[in-house]
């Protein structure tokens, strides 16, 4: 059944929305504990450097498919180039979102959790055992991921212009509001120095370490939501006149932002309260409710602020996914926004409960590791840096190069043989050590 093509009702409620699905745990949960776990400030700039040189040109180029494409993931690639099959790194895409939606709803079901627990009044006494033992639990993890992915699926189902666009415009701002507030009240508890040394003095040695590399790309790319179908779709919803270059550049300067403004909030208070920045994934469930409960009573509320924060986050970009495979579905299914956006959402939930299961109630492992962390691994080591190397190989090396410059808004601008440069030659070939090294990393280290 053929429907008509949603578009964005402003270019601000563009940018809030892909903002809204750049901002989310990548930047609280996943960037935190990435670089607490690999080399802090090397980790920081490594980072800094892949957003720039491949994140702003891979993002640029995802746009561009989709706005010229106008069209969901896939199709893009087949009316812009017809009976090839560059339509797999949509698929590729559509395949990620799908996958990592059905995980990343059981951590932000852990978020809703943890939202009405400091509701209550906060965790007292040993904060490890408390997450420990209600992620082991078979039922309350699913119940509490049911309910976020409820809820992203009611923004869904309301479209683009009503759903996510008008979401995105509520919760940016409040998202903004949450962590520079709660930055600023880290700052003051005492840890400042020893969190911008550990954030921005390097470590040289950490240089040599090529997991480093490996995860500073890995979370550009996380927190960047490339690879995931995410900015074809979200590019597709563009008029053909809408210009793409300063859009990208605003939504990595806002993110990246974020991200750093996020390190400032939780770096910090951890070593203020002397405990340990690599702490890892149960740095934010784990060591942070740690620090609320020695605030005293004020920590209750910071407490709830930052998992109201946590939640939305989660929310801004599990919608985002799931637009993805709705899109995907929309001209495939003789089905409406809602009965596509209902049926999705069930399905992914259901996927996502092997992973909920899968850390503690049972023993569900994939190739060694517990059903989440493979599919972690499965998207984050393969899916997306596959999507976006076929997508840029796709863009520089067989459109024209007057296509390129056009189709990406670059015509008139100084930096148009730089970006070229950089999508032609560099960008491949980092993606595809980035994606050998992961690979490699995974199966047999």
């Amino acid at each position: 059944m053929e429907q008509k093509r949603e578009h964005w009702g402003s270019r601000w409620g563009f940018i809030l929305a892909t903002m809204g699905s750049a901002v989310g745990l990548g930047n609280i949960w996943r960037f935190s504990y990435a670089m607490g776990s690999n080399g802090g400030s090397a980790f920081l700039i490594i980072y800094l450097l892949s957003v720039i040189l491949i994140g702003f040109p891979v993002m640029l180029i995802e746009f561009s498919i989709g706005r010229r494409g106008q069209d969901d993931a896939v199709q893009s690639f087949k009316k812009i180039a017809p009976n090839t099959y560059w339509y797999v790194a949509g698929g590729l895409g559509v395949l990620a979102a799908f996958l990592i939606l059905s995980f990343y709803g059981i951590i932000g079901g852990w978020s809703l959790r943890y939202t009405f627990e400091y509701l209550a009044g906060g965790i007292a006494g040993d904060s490890q055992a408390f997450f420990l033992d209600f992620i082991a639990q078979p039922v309350a993890p699913i119940f509490w991921s049911l309910m976020f992915m409820g809820l992203t699926v009611v923004i869904v189902l309301l479209g683009v212009q009503k759903g996510i666009e008008k979401s995105s415009k509520w919760m940016m701002p409040i998202l903004s509001l949450l962590v520079i507030g709660l930055a600023v009240y880290s700052l003051t508890l005492g840890g400042t120095a020893e969190a911008f040394a550990f954030m921005f003095q390097p470590e040289w040695s950490a240089f040599t370490d090529p997991d480093v590399y490996i995860a500073a790309l890995g979370q550009a790319f996380f927190t960047l939501s490339l690879g995931m179908g995410i900015m074809l779709t979200y590019g597709s919803y563009l008029k053909p006149e809408e210009r793409l270059t300063s859009s990208a550049a605003v939504i990595i300067l806002l993110d990246t932002g974020f991200a750093l403004v996020s390190g400032l909030m939780i770096f910090p208070a951890l070593f203020a309260f002397g405990l340990d920045p690599t702490e890892g994934a149960g740095l934010v469930f784990i060591v942070l409710p740690v620090i609320f409960e020695a605030l005293g009573g004020i920590g209750v509320f910071v407490g709830l602020l930052f998992f109201v924060l946590l939640s939305i986050a989660a929310l801004s970009s599990s919608i985002s996914l799931l637009e993805v495979s709705v899109a995907f579905l929309m001209d495939r299914v003789n089905m409406t926004r809602k009965g596509i956006t209902l049926l999705l959402g069930t399905v992914i939930f259901l996927l996502g409960i092997p992973s909920s299961l899968s850390q503690g109630a049972m023993e569900i492992t994939v190739l060694g590791s517990s059903f989440l962390d493979f599919m972690d691994l499965l998207t984050a080591n393969v899916l997306l840096p596959s999507s976006a190397l076929l997508s840029v190989l796709f863009v520089a090396w067989t459109w024209s190069k007057e296509d390129v410059f056009t189709h990406t808004d670059l015509d008139k601008s100084s930096m148009r043989n730089s970006f070229y440069g950089l999508s032609r030659f560099f960008a491949p070939v980092a993606i595809t050590l980035v994606l050998g090294f992961g690979v490699f990393n995974w199966l047999f280290v």
